[in-house]
């Protein structure tokens, strides 16, 4: 009869950080060798346990032996297998003992055609496989997959080693009621586990598989399943928030759900003369060095309450409450000493030593490095009519946050505590707010840099590192990008696109490459990483749900600037809508493909020279819309161009039907080819809408 089946192995405090792919892990791996072996269901339903001292996975509908299997396996040729008289061979007669039928007749042989020759297959049913025979080999399977961080070796009570991410105490392995018997990690299975290590004591047995989530909330105090766990603790949180945000990411979430199987919330406190720190450091010591969850107002202003999950649920949490604000207050006190020892010296003061910092043997020092951003700002800001010494300004100071005790300790705040340094050294807001803007995007849906100084170091040090790493030999190649060079490609793609700057990617890569002039080490890599950032560009631009035909009709013209280019791709798209966008998009396709096998460059269209009356209509009719197209393209309205020009469809169509291009006579073909040429230029301006045909 089917049943659940239950498998538990409970350890000593696993790696909180690695729980949740451990728990997943196992059991998946126990699924694929049951689903694998035939011993599962169409509807059997797996629920995965992991909590600090459990892996565990329950599995319904599980069979009791496999399924009966009939198989066909291939004997020999009949060529090899029989004499010439018909009789069997030694080499038949030691197959068939191989397979245990030594007995066997040639008349209960299947006898068919296999390829080209006759063969002998042997039919026969392979009796189904009992669970207890399977189960031990499927769990082996699986912890032997299990992407252990790092193995442990210990020793148990007989001696014997044993390997794996923590000490095993026990395994439970139920098929409904009854125990499967598993020989494992030096241990043998049976219905034994225990609850929390602190709230319960004693053994709890298991009398049915079915039973186990409910006897170890019910009697462990244990919260087996880590969705449940997570999504009480996150409940349990914004309930003691009260009107206060928690500011809970995700993977410190995660971390404590695997630090905890029965969690409690208490409300800690520190206090208030830390609030003069920038919050940024409190929140940063609080979550990555205590896994406290820090508190904000509603405007976001750091609180001086803070909340933490324990694992012990106690009447009188006073000491737990008090144990965590005495631990937190040394971690505070070095954040505030820290922000005021940073304080006494400037940013500019920290210049010099930039000079002791290696950025790349190939490029220098840090201080080298931000000459260059430097003087790459500053061209950028003149293109765009910001404050060239801003820029400049902007620029030198970016990275001098490096070199505080501040940054020293919390990485992760590089560029913030630049912005709080400069504002108390009375520096250009703009400047200031540089700092940290010249880092974004830092991914994927990042907010871009708010400032026009911000923007221009932003632009600066990403193209400087773009050209600089490739420049060396450094370029992606395949998953590897240690210099997260696609990462700095889109941030500079987002910045033109999105905020819309007139800026000529040619030139913005020629003003980077000359920041490296004289450096023996390095090769001009512009071309390279422009159709890289194109590349990233249909990347980024299909992202934003334009069709691929469509991306390519924009792109495939390697645009220099990108300021209107979503103009472009939305004009495209409404062009793609009418009627006449696929007879045009074919023509332009055929065009294309004519002008390519043209020799030489078509010249200007001599009217005289127009003898069809295709022709003749054709010219006429592009005459007509071309002071209309070149109007709506001077004004950026794209959409507009393109409507104006599905106009010319039933001309063009016409000149194809009637006018032989590649005429004998070479001045009406040369004539008809400046003809041609004029109308893939009108079509062309906006997209290549050759691009949309199919």
């Amino acid at each position: 009869m089917n049943q659940t089946l239950l498998v538990e192995l409970l350890t000593e405090e696993l790696p909180p950080k690695a729980l949740a792919k451990l728990g997943e892990a196992f059991a998946a791996g126990i699924v694929n060798g049951l689903k694998s072996r035939d011993f599962l269901e169409s509807d059997s339903a797996t629920t995965s346990y992991a909590s600090p001292r459990r892996l565990a996975v329950s599995i319904t509908n599980v069979r009791p032996t496999s399924p009966d299997k009939i198989l066909r396996e291939k004997i020999l040729p009949v060529s090899v297998a029989l004499d010439a008289a018909g009789n069997a061979t030694a080499p038949l007669a030691k197959k068939l003992a191989a397979l245990g039928v030594p007995d066997l007749q040639i008349s209960q042989l299947e006898r068919a055609v296999d390829g080209k020759a006759e063969s002998f297959f042997y039919n026969y049913t392979a009796a189904g496989t009992a669970l207890a025979d399977s189960l031990q080999a499927t769990v082996e399977e699986s912890i032997n997959k299990l992407p252990i961080p790092k193995v442990m070796s210990y020793q148990r009570h007989d001696g014997a080693t044993v390997h794996f991410v923590r000490p095993v105490h026990r395994i439970i392995a139920l098929h409904g009621a009854d125990v499967v018997p598993l020989a494992l990690l030096g241990l043998t299975s049976d219905r034994i586990t225990l609850g929390h290590r602190f709230l319960t004591s004693g053994q709890i047995n298991i009398a049915h598989a079915n039973d186990y989530a409910a006897d170890l909330l019910g009697q462990g105090k244990v919260i087996a399943n880590v969705t449940e766990r997570k999504e009480k603790i996150r409940t349990a949180l914004l309930a003691k928030a009260g009107d206060d945000q928690v500011l809970m990411p995700e993977s410190l979430l995660d971390e404590v759900t695997a630090l905890v199987e029965w969690p409690v919330v208490y409300e800690c406190k520190f206090e208030d003369e830390f609030l003069a720190v920038p919050q940024e450091c409190l929140i940063l010591t609080m979550q990555t060095n205590q896994k406290y969850f820090a508190l904000t107002d509603a405007a976001g202003k750091l609180r001086s309450r803070f909340l933490i999950v324990s694992n012990l649920e106690t009447a009188t949490p006073e000491h737990i409450i008090q144990g965590n604000e005495r631990v937190v207050r040394p971690r505070l006190s070095d954040a505030k000493f820290f922000f005021e020892q940073d304080k006494k010296k400037t940013l500019e003061a920290r210049l010099p030593m930039l000079a002791n910092v290696v950025y790349h043997n190939k490029l220098g020092s840090q201080a080298e490095r931000m000459q260059r951003v430097k003087s790459l700002a500053g061209k950028i800001a003149q293109s765009l009519g910001y404050d060239v010494a801003l820029a400049e300004r902007g620029a030198m100071l970016a990275k001098a946050d490096l070199l505080t005790d501040m940054v020293g300790e919390f990485p992760e705040l590089q560029g913030i505590m630049g912005t709080y340094y400069a504002l108390h050294d009375n520096e250009n807001p703009e400047v200031a707010a540089a700092a940290s803007e010249h880092y974004q995007p830092r991914f994927a849906g990042d907010a871009l840099p708010a400032t026009a100084t911000g923007t221009a170091v932003a632009l600066a040090d990403k193209l400087e590192t773009l050209v600089g790493i490739w420049g060396i030999g450094l370029q992606p190649t395949g998953d590897r990008d240690p210099f997260a060079l696609r990462r700095h490609a889109l941030g500079v793609l987002r910045m033109l696109v999105e905020k819309r700057l007139p800026l000529s990617l040619n030139k913005l890569l020629g003003d980077a490459l000359t920041q490296f002039t004289g450096n023996a080490n390095f090769k001009d890599p512009s071309a390279d990483v422009l159709n890289f950032m194109y590349d990233r560009l249909r990347g980024q631009l299909r992202d934003k749900g334009f069709a691929q035909n469509e991306v390519e009709a924009v792109v495939a013209q390697n645009p220099d600037t990108l300021d209107n280019i979503l103009e472009r791709l939305q004009a495209v798209q409404a062009f793609a809508a009418l009627p006449e966008s696929t007879s045009l998009a074919a023509a332009n396709k055929r065009i294309t493909n004519i002008l390519k096998k043209a020799e030489g460059t078509p010249g200007v269209v001599q009217t005289g020279l127009l003898q069809e009356a295709a022709e003749h209509a054709l010219y006429a009719a592009m005459n007509k819309v071309k002071p209309e197209v070149d109007t709506a393209f001077g004004k950026g309205d794209f959409a507009g161009a393109l409507k104006t020009l599905a106009a010319l469809r039933t001309e063009v169509d016409n000149f194809f039907n009637d006018v032989m291009v590649n005429a004998d006579d070479l001045a009406l073909r040369n004539n008809r080819l400046a003809l041609l040429s004029e109308l893939h230029g009108m079509l062309n301006q906006v997209a290549d809408i050759s691009k949309l045909a199919s």
